[in-house]
């Protein structure tokens, strides 16, 4: 593999929001996504074509609003997704995301594996878990 390669991010998982100007804001301010692309429609700008969250150990979230359009993007039910994202300091990121309003699934807990994390639900009923895990 090539230094490159290494450094691109080649999985984007790919979420539909109702709202999705404010889940942006929502996922900057409860997870400290950065927010680096939004698209909005040219004659409706509360519909978002195309928006892109990086998460700061790497990768990061496509996403776009539901209903846009009649294909199979378009068309998916939102809210019924559930992402994995790493992080250094889940006792940090859990009091950040709790109180900006993320909805308690799952508390910190230490796991058999070596991870320590947490489970959430944002205001569309996603989930997202954190924790330290970074897989085999």
């Amino acid at each position: 593999m090539t230094t490159e390669t290494s450094t691109r991010t080649a999985v984007w998982p790919t979420l539909i929001f109702r709202d999705a100007r404010a889940m942006a804001t929502f996922l900057v301010e409860a997870f400290g996504f950065q927010q680096t692309a939004l698209y909005a429609r040219a004659d409706d700008p509360s519909i978002v074509e195309h928006g892109e969250l990086r998460w700061p150990l790497g990768g990061g979230i496509m996403f776009g609003s539901a209903g846009k359009d009649d294909s199979a993007f378009g068309t998916r039910p939102p809210g019924h997704d559930s992402v994995y994202i790493v992080c250094e300091d889940p006792d940090a990121l859990f009091s950040r995301a709790t109180a900006a309003g993320a909805e308690l699934v799952r508390g910190l807990r230490d796991e058999d594996y070596g991870s320590r994390g947490f489970t959430v639900r944002d205001p569309e009923g996603n989930l997202w878990s954190f924790g330290t895990y970074w897989g085999c």
